[in-house]
């Protein structure tokens, strides 16, 4: 797999790049926001994950994620040592798919990258489809992956999607943290349940309906069918 590493680090990058490339990857170092926009060019110009390090001299790591986002659906996974949920969600609106906090085990960082991209290459596969789903004011249009509420459409990032659409499929229903993990993120990893409290608490945020996905202490989530 070709791997982005956006780092202005360059004895941090050099570490980083010797080990995944002992993992198999094909790493392009890029030390900067234009750099890395750079060499997304064109149309995300193979790259099967976007590792980002917020902390870049020339743009705001936030901000150069929003900037691929618009360029390329490649997953990208932010790298900082920013570890409150706030910055996280932050993180999760502008399109980001996984958040890593600085120090990281490099096990977990591999773990995560393969965890990504199994997921892409799924969703990939999976494609097509021909249902809609409508929960009050909420609609769903799983073929084109978009959400709306009230008719505004509501941008959501690749996973906030599935989340919704895994739970919106079985109302009411509560869904196992461990059964949510697996069928969203295709992985039974442990390190994965924070990620899913910042995607739930991402999706109650943009759809400005808090009570939508109802969390069953101890067990998991559902969604509460909102009135029409």
């Amino acid at each position: 797999m070709r791997l982005l590493l956006v780092e202005d680090d360059n004895h941090v990058a050099a570490a980083l790049s010797a080990v995944l490339a002992r993992h198999g990857f094909d790493v392009t170092h890029a030390r900067s926001g234009e750099e890395a926009l750079q060499a997304l060019v064109p149309e995300g110009a193979g790259f099967g994950v976007v590792l980002l390090d917020l902390g870049l001299p020339d743009q705001d790591g936030y901000e150069v994620c929003g900037k691929i986002r618009k360029r390329t659906s490649t997953p990208v996974i932010m790298v900082t040592a920013r570890s409150d949920v706030r910055s996280r969600i932050h993180g999760l609106n502008l399109g980001a798919d996984d958040y890593v906090v600085k120090p990281y085990d490099t096990g977990e960082l591999l773990a995560r990258i393969h965890a990504v991209s199994r997921r892409t290459a799924h969703e990939d596969a999976a494609g097509g489809g021909e249902t809609a789903l409508r929960l009050g004011p909420v609609h769903i249009e799983l073929p084109t992956r978009q959400v709306s509420v009230d008719g505004a459409i509501v941008q959501l990032t690749r996973k906030e999607f599935d989340l919704l659409a895994l739970l919106a499929q079985r109302p009411g229903v509560v869904f196992r943290r461990e059964q949510i993990i697996s069928e969203v993120w295709r992985t039974s990893w442990e390190g994965t349940g924070r990620t899913l409290e910042v995607h739930v608490a991402s999706l109650r945020s943009k759809l400005r309906m808090p009570a939508l996905i109802e969390t069953v202490r101890g067990v998991g989530y559902r969604l509460v069918v909102p009135a029409a």
